[in-house]
């Protein structure tokens, strides 16, 4: 039996009676893991290895939000702290090859400590491109303010990413930077002209289209589509992510579950698909929400299973890598940054 074309996560440390039987009978395509799913690295990779033994696919994608900053779902005592996205810009602003060295050690350290846990997906990099009066929900996750220096910082990011075996989810498309609102909380909407958008956020996504897999942003952008966020706007998939963009690899959904978006979580997940969505993304671990998004979501088929299988295909064995050498240069230059 093929995939389901969904995400989902889970309640806790262990995986309940309940959510074995959900996850045996549904198949989701992959797990996303959140601060409730940690505690231990041994506990996390028994969670990982059973979720794959349930699903029947060894290389199922586990994925999780490990940016540095703010955006941390591993944390002392058991994982390093990773620096915020700025800082590299900071760095970048002070010598462009160290900020892109910076970025591309956090990311490889990053890398190295997923893999540790079977973990083989990261919802990174950021190409959001924040403006005076935005939201801080994006703030200092960001890498900078302008299209091309955001994109060259992801760009070193993915490859720290890639070369540690993990594979890269671009966010938040075609961009979250402008947003006055938390989508986790309402509906954002971002009224500024599209050829205004197209020379600022959506221009720093544009280097980074042929990355493997992207999340959306649940943000309306009125001279697009008046009434409908990115994340189920047809005319923002086509016109905008696979047109200006040209973004060609695995479209997913950011979590279906956020408050941005209306209707029943059953009506979401349709309006998810209908739009051209490859993949819809649960994150709460609500076992009657997890039920509502696996019957309405098709199993995973045509351009969309392509897609799914050219992202899997593109990850690659990590490579060889001297952690130790690696932490002591991004601390130094960090302080470089501190002393700035």
């Amino acid at each position: 039996m093929a995939s389901r074309a969904f995400i989902t996560g889970v309640s806790g440390l262990e995986l309940t009676a309940a959510e074995r039987e959900f996850l045996r009978g549904e198949l989701p395509w992959g797990l996303i893991l959140f601060k409730r799913n940690v505690d231990t690295p041994d506990q996390v990779s028994a969670l990982v290895e059973e979720f794959r033994s349930l699903v029947g696919e060894t290389d199922a994608p586990v994925m999780i939000d490990q940016e540095g900053g703010r955006v941390a779902r591993l944390t002392p005592p058991h994982w390093p702290v990773y620096p915020p996205g700025a800082t590299f810009g900071a760095l970048y602003d002070l010598d462009k090859a160290l900020g892109l060295r910076a970025a591309w050690l956090s990311s490889r350290l990053i890398a190295a400590d997923l893999v540790d846990l079977g973990i083989t997906v990261d919802c990174l990099p950021l190409a959001d491109v924040p403006v005076a009066g935005a939201d801080a929900v994006i703030g200092d996750r960001a890498y900078g303010t302008e299209p091309a220096k955001v994109a060259a910082i992801a760009r070193a990011v993915t490859g720290g990413l890639e070369q540690g075996g993990v594979l890269p989810i671009l966010k938040h498309i075609p961009g979250h930077g402008r947003a006055t609102a938390d989508s986790h909380f309402r509906l954002p909407t971002v009224e500024n002209p599209q050829k205004e958008l197209e020379r600022t956020d959506f221009a720093a996504f544009q280097p980074l289209a042929d990355l493997p897999m992207a999340m959306t942003a649940h943000v309306v952008f009125s001279a697009i589509d008046p009434v409908q966020p990115a994340t189920t706007s047809a005319t923002i998939i086509s016109q905008v992510i696979r047109g200006v963009i040209g973004f060609q690899g695995l479209l997913m959904s950011d979590d279906v579950s956020m408050n941005a978006l209306a209707g029943s979580i059953a009506e979401r997940t349709r309006a998810i698909v209908d739009a051209g969505c490859d993949m819809v993304l649960h994150c709460n671990g609500k076992l009657d929400e997890m039920r509502e998004v696996a019957r309405e979501t098709p199993e995973l088929a045509g351009e969309a299973l392509e897609r799914a299988r050219r992202a899997l295909a593109s990850r690659r064995p990590p490579e060889p890598f001297d952690r130790q050498a690696g932490r002591a240069e991004l601390e130094a230059l960090m302080d470089r940054v501190g002393t700035a």
